[in-house]
């Protein structure tokens, strides 16, 4: 009977949690349903209320946060599965593989996730312009790439080396190359882990600000969080238009939680089990 009631509570409790966690999303949608002269006096306030679509209509159209939509999935689809496959091929030669200073060179990518954003600016704006890259969907993409890997190959890697030794030695008895090996065994077993880093970085490179602002000034290439500031006006906010865009740029990422939840819990529930 305790435990039946105590798990109550705890139920209880993340509800609770989850429904202050969600207060400001529900005013940020209800704000973006409604006209700009009855959100001027708080999203609260509910007389007179007016639902009405037409700020997304504004939104899409007129501001071109379609365009922007799309160029930000142009931008983070390649972003994210770039570096989650080469970040396995080199977290696969780190757990299993040996090497001369193996654990030297392991280091240093871990090293480099330590390194401030701001302080490679500038050294990558001029390589980018020297490569012919700068404003250009390719730069941005090898960019976030880049920056990805190091953390990639981190939690790969320590993901990998908790597989069984012996299933790899038998695989290599069976004659199966290196590859194969790496191709047929580790990346089905490591379906959390990949969900885990695809959502992160997803995420991440769908977020991302100051590599838009620094690195791309078209705006026929920008993505949604730049949009998100253009819709900002001069004197005023129209804070209908911006509600009804955040909405908008919340629609991928959840849809990407939603089709690899299953993995992700998986792999914090495989984290805490250790």
């Amino acid at each position: 009977m305790r435990i039946k009631t105590g798990r109550i509570f705890l139920h209880l409790f993340f509800i609770i949690v989850s429904v202050i966690w969600l207060i400001p999303t529900i005013g940020l949608a209800v704000a973006s349903i409604r006209p700009m002269a009855e959100i001027v006096a708080g999203w609260w306030n509910f007389s007179p209320l007016t639902l009405t679509l037409k700020n997304y209509g504004t939104v899409l159209a007129k501001k071109g946060m379609a365009r922007y939509f799309l160029n930000s999935i142009i931008i983070t689809v390649p972003s994210s599965i770039i570096p989650i496959f080469f970040a396995s091929l080199a977290a696969y030669g780190f757990a299993w593989s040996k090497f001369r200073w193996k654990n030297l060179i392991f280091l240093g990518c871990i090293a480099m996730m330590i390194v401030p954003l701001q302080m490679v600016l500038v050294p990558l704006l001029k390589l980018l312009k020297f490569l012919g890259f700068l404003n250009t969907y390719i730069g941005i993409i090898l960019v976030h790439s880049s920056f990805g890997l190091p953390f990639a190959i981190f939690l790969l890697r320590n993901f990998f080396v908790s597989i069984p030794p012996e299933l790899i030695d038998a695989a290599k008895i069976d004659g199966c190359s290196e590859f194969r090996i790496y191709w047929k065994m580790i990346l089905p077993l490591s379906g959390a882990a990949l969900a885990s880093l695809a959502i992160f970085q997803f995420v991440w490179v769908w977020n991302s600000l100051l590599f838009e602002l620094v690195f791309l000034k078209t705006q026929e290439i920008q993505p949604l969080t730049v949009g998100l500031i253009n819709l900002k006006s001069r004197y005023l906010p129209e804070w209908n238009l911006l509600s009804a865009g955040s909405l908008i740029s919340l629609i991928m990422p959840l849809i990407i939680f939603l089709l690899l939840q299953k993995y992700f819990v998986k792999g914090i529930l495989a984290g805490i089990g250790k």
